[in-house]
């Protein structure tokens, strides 16, 4: 190990990693993304090391920096890399000055007291907010959850594929892979193995999504003539399982405001032999895109701009950069796309409102206001619909998935039905 880390020890680069990252102006992936691009010499090997090494302060930030009493990138680093990459001061040693050998004896033996948020690793505001929304075993289970990376889920193209000849595929490949626990389409691969080469991947036989996203689908249920609108569609995945749910039939519009997600969206269309696709930008809720379709729609998934809190595992940086002051703005930006989303239905038609938070602001109390608002609609029921296709959740008419119950990340889902 002393080898793999001198260079980037000694050389700075985990602390340059971190003192990119920790300024939070933009998300951790993006910036090592730039930080890579930037040192186009580090070696596969030295940048999985940075990269675990950014992530794993990201995930235990409150301690580190409790224990560290600093700050600092490059105390940081050194501090991860003793308590959480597995090295011994002795290996490190020869790669530290006088002063950090000193400093990291003393990080070694202090073992400060920690408040619970501390403890929880999470701002003292979001400790407060799940102590309000969970029973202490359900809060203490999801936290423990959010420091353990996430597993990496493939979703089947079945315009292309079954999963099982998928995973037969793959494993021939070298990839071990299982099936998801929940959804069909689904493949839990062992590892992080690089899959932008892999032919599966190319050919767009399997895409990458997560479990909890993948069963959003299931309760949107598109048929094959529907019309059908994925409202914040993003880079493009569960538009795409829509479509194949579709077989490539009726009409799939994928609405979002940035030009720049829905370019992330092209290639993957491209890959996927879908041709029912209208990819749109539009630039609000209220747009005249929106408008035109105005009770003609049978099908619309809203996956609104939330906290991402469900997603900490994956998204570490997220816990650090969203605000107590944020959550109030996003419910109302979401009680405002959801209505303007209502608007398409027709008579008989159905809204799926989700989100990839664990917070009742941003997700029971913006379903119950919206239904308060529109007497049309009522909850139907996410398990129900989710049994009419074989997946066995029965959590109630609101479909709430967490990390430590289902494995997959953190998703809210509510199915409103209009009346005929």
């Amino acid at each position: 190990m002393p080898n793999v880390v001198e260079g980037l020890v000694k050389g700075a680069a985990l602390g340059d990693a971190l003192a990119a990252v920790l300024t939070f102006a933009e998300p951790a992936d993006a910036v090592l993304r730039e930080f890579f691009r930037l040192h186009p010499r580090m070696g596969m090997r030295d940048r999985a090391y940075v990269a675990e090494g950014v992530f794993a302060t990201l995930r235990r930030l409150r301690s580190l920096t409790r224990q560290a009493d600093s700050s600092t990138p490059r105390n940081l680093a050194i501090a991860v890399t003793l308590r959480e990459m597995g090295l011994s001061l002795r290996e490190l040693e020869p790669l530290l000055d006088a002063d950090e050998v000193a400093w990291a004896r003393i990080f070694k033996s202090r073992k400060p007291a920690l408040s619970e948020a501390e403890s929880a690793e999470l701002p003292d505001w979001l400790w407060h907010k799940l102590c309000e929304a969970l029973p202490a075993h359900e809060r203490d289970a999801l936290v423990r959850a959010w420091l353990v990376p996430a597993p990496l889920d493939l979703r089947v193209n079945t315009l292309k594929s079954t999963r099982d000849a998928a995973r037969t595929a793959l494993e021939e490949r070298g990839i071990a892979c299982a099936p998801t626990p929940y959804s069909p389409l689904g493949l839990r691969v062992a590892g992080k193995p690089a899959l932008k080469g892999e032919p599966l991947f190319m050919s767009g036989t399997v895409e990458v999504q997560d479990e909890g996203s993948q069963l959003l689908a299931y309760l949107v249920a598109p048929r094959r003539s529907d019309m059908v609108v994925d409202f914040c569609a993003g880079a493009g995945g569960k538009t795409l399982q829509l479509g194949a749910m579709m077989r490539s039939q009726g009409r799939l519009y994928a609405f979002d405001v940035s030009s720049r997600r829905l370019a992330y969206l092209k290639p993957r269309l491209a890959r996927s032999g879908l041709s029912n696709v209208q990819p749109a930008l539009i630039e609000h809720e209220r747009d005249a895109k929106v408008k035109r379709l105005a009770g003609k729609i049978d099908r619309v998934l809203v996956d609104a701009p939330c906290s991402g809190l469900g997603t900490l595992r994956r998204n570490p940086d997220l816990k650090w950069r969203r605000s107590a002051a944020a959550i109030p703005e996003l419910a109302a930006k979401q009680s405002r796309i959801l209505a303007a989303a209502a608007t398409l239905i027709k008579p008989g038609g159905r809204v799926v409102y989700a989100t990839c938070s664990v917070l009742p602001e941003e997700n029971e109390a913006v379903v119950e206001g919206f239904l308060a608002a529109h007497p049309q609609f009522a909850l139907g029921d996410a398990s129900a619909e989710l049994a009419r296709t074989g997946i066995s959740l029965d959590g109630g008419p609101l479909l709430r998935l967490h990390s430590h119950r289902h494995g997959c990340d953190g998703f809210f889902a509510a199915v409103l039905e209009r009346a005929s």
